[in-house]
């Protein structure tokens, strides 16, 4: 064997472990990198307990367009006001449209006809945890206007990873299906530098398998996308009735995309931000610049004395989202 053909098959030979060496490295993130256990967040989980959940409407259904039974909450506006503008209330993580009947109960009131859903993997909407592909719940969304028309103007209003959801609708392809949008202190991104360390105690990250993952798909591998990637901190006596995990899919098609930034930059329709002074999750104060350094000023609300889940429960959040909606 001459030289060259002796450096060749060391090449070779090289390579050929480093392949073994970060196949094996691939397969023990995804096989053992998954979400811890995590504690139950009191912020996030008491206050449901003292809220009145008395008059929750009668779920509905509207059929996506893979056939799947998706759930929704009806809250007409009081009055029966004529083409009143139609909030699409989407909720946060782990949640499901019941989470939103306080605030959805007070726009109906302030004269809102309001849709709240139960997003995809979420509530009465197909297997928790799970989607089939990332995007479907943008292509659900679609399917709901579609199968529940109205002839009034209409505002997509997200919370939390729902307000993420309602900035990645903003940004893409669809988002002249709503007139404006207005978010509630909305989960941005992994790596955004509004996180608080730890996600605020709410969210265990399976980082490894999460990157192991993200590797895949980008050469069309998405054969392990319905494992588990995160884990919420919910309370033991509600899991049975939330997502308490959610799946790769799920995990990335329920925010913004990986250029969250650029999100920001395609939203084109109107926007507005409510968040609480004392947000325990985010560092609120943070949100107008970010959006003003990705190209996107917008206006931004904060309310005081209001936490994270307190947006969604607390009345003196409600002026405020109401006027966001408005203007």
């Amino acid at each position: 064997m001459n030289k060259t053909n002796c450096i060749a098959t060391r090449v070779f030979l090289y390579c050929g472990v480093a392949l073994v060496l970060a196949t094996a490295a691939c397969a023990a993130a995804i096989g053992f990198g998954g979400p811890r256990a995590i504690d139950p967040l009191a912020s996030i989980n008491d206050p449901f307990t003292i809220a009145d959940f008395s008059d929750v409407p009668v779920p509905q259904m509207f059929g996506a367009r893979d056939g799947t039974q998706l759930a929704w909450l009806h809250y007409r506006a009081v009055g029966g006001t004529l083409q009143a503008r139609r909030i699409v209330l989407v909720h946060g993580s782990s949640a499901r449209a019941r989470s939103m009947h306080v605030l959805a109960r007070s726009l109906a009131q302030a004269g809102f006809d309001v849709a709240a859903l139960d997003m995809r993997g979420h509530g009465d909407s197909g297997v928790r945890g799970q989607a089939a592909h990332v995007g479907q719940l943008e292509e659900d969304l679609a399917d709901f206007l579609q199968a529940v028309p109205y002839d009034g103007p209409s505002t997509l209003v997200g919370f939390s990873s729902g307000g993420g959801f309602a900035l990645r609708f903003a940004g893409g392809p669809q988002q002249a299906l709503f007139d404006r949008y207005v978010l509630l202190a909305p989960y941005l991104h992994h790596a955004a530098p509004i996180n608080r360390p730890h996600d605020g105690g709410w969210v265990s990250v399976g980082l490894p398998r999460y990157i192991a993952l993200t590797l895949l798909n980008r050469v069309g591998i998405t054969v392990c996308n319905h494992l588990p990637v995160l884990r919420f901190g919910l309370d033991r006596a509600v899991r049975d009735r939330l997502t308490s995990s959610y799946s790769y899919t799920l995990a990335q098609s329920f925010r913004p995309r990986d250029d969250w930034q650029q999100d920001i930059r395609q939203a084109r329709r109107p926007m507005r931000l409510v968040a609480g002074s004392d947000d325990e999750l985010f560092d609120v104060r943070r949100y107008a610049n970010l959006f003003s350094g990705a190209g996107r000023p917008l206006p931004v609300t904060l309310v005081d004395g209001v936490n994270h889940i307190g947006l969604t429960l607390d009345p003196r959040a409600v002026p405020a989202i109401v006027e966001a909606c408005r203007n």
